[in-house]
């Protein structure tokens, strides 16, 4: 067998996944989004354009702008407690790293379901939380951060961050010492040196834990369903209706298209922005 010919075999199985798993669902999508509701539910195969929209309806567009506001403070909030992990791992003794992010990743042993249920026995009115203020002399009636846009949040941002610790983890512990030490021995502060050094050197891990935690938290339906109580609603939860209530799929699939166009163009731009920390940190190398 040519060698030239092996990568290309050893890829074959996983690009068949990705393109029976992902690409022929989001086609079909796609195509989905183009025809009419049935009178009764179901498909009808007349073509039009009408799902794409009623996406952009003043009623539909406020949901997806608050999920946008929602998935990038949570995606915001994950990054800077995420990066400030990173950093103190990668600045603890080699033989320490391992066991700290393994300590990182330890939630995403349990379920998904059962860490996000774990968050209404600690945010509820009789939860770990409340009982604890009471401990510490709170008196008076404290208010129920449970069923919140605030619970919410804390919800995505606990369930994502693993995600953003590993991509900022990953910059971080490459850097070459001397690019700092050289900093510091020019007269740089400890802050100048990580703001003017390590910070932009690292924004390809913060740019990759930002998507991850944004489009994993735009899409999502299940934290908004068990810690905000149905007081609002996401675009996934919106998708999720039209598919499994509504039975509207065509205008479920014209939300899922545009979730998607929002993902790739994200991706696109944080490929851009890795593509130029690469340039930047091969001139400081240089």
């Amino acid at each position: 067998m040519s060698t030239d010919r092996r990568p290309m075999i050893l890829m074959t199985p996983a690009m068949l996944w990705l393109f029976g798993l992902m690409v022929v669902p989001c086609v079909l999508i796609l195509v989905l989004a183009f025809f009419r509701r049935g009178v009764y539910g179901g498909i009808e195969y007349t073509v039009t354009l009408e799902n794409l929209a009623l996406v952009f309806d003043p009623l539909y567009f406020k949901i997806f702008l608050k999920s946008a506001g929602i998935a990038g403070l949570s995606a915001a909030i994950a990054c800077v407690l995420g990066y400030a992990a990173a950093y103190a791992i990668a600045a603890m003794p080699r033989r320490h790293q391992s066991m700290l992010l393994f300590f990182a990743v330890l939630p995403f042993w349990s379920n998904y379901l059962v860490r996000t249920y774990a968050w209404i026995v600690l945010l509820n009115r009789e939860g770990l939380i409340v009982n604890l203020a009471r401990w510490l002399g709170f008196e008076g009636e404290l208010p129920s951060m449970l069923y919140s846009e605030q619970a919410v949040i804390i919800g995505l941002v606990y369930n994502y961050l693993p995600f953003v610790i590993l991509s900022c983890y990953a910059p971080l512990s490459r850097l070459n010492p001397d690019i700092s030490e050289a900093s510091r021995d020019l007269g740089a502060s400890g802050w100048t040196t990580f703001r003017r050094v390590t910070l932009p050197m690292t924004v390809p891990g913060i740019a990759t834990g930002f998507v991850f935690v944004f489009v994993l938290s735009i899409g999502n339906f299940v934290t908004p369903a068990l810690l905000g109580g149905g007081q609002f609603q996401m675009i996934g939860n919106l998708v999720y209706a039209q598919f499994l209530t509504a039975n509207d799929w065509p205008f479920g699939a014209a939300l899922s298209m545009v979730l998607i166009a929002v993902m790739l163009g994200l991706l696109m731009l944080q490929a851009v922005v890795a593509e130029r920390a690469s340039g930047r940190k091969g001139a400081q190398n240089g």
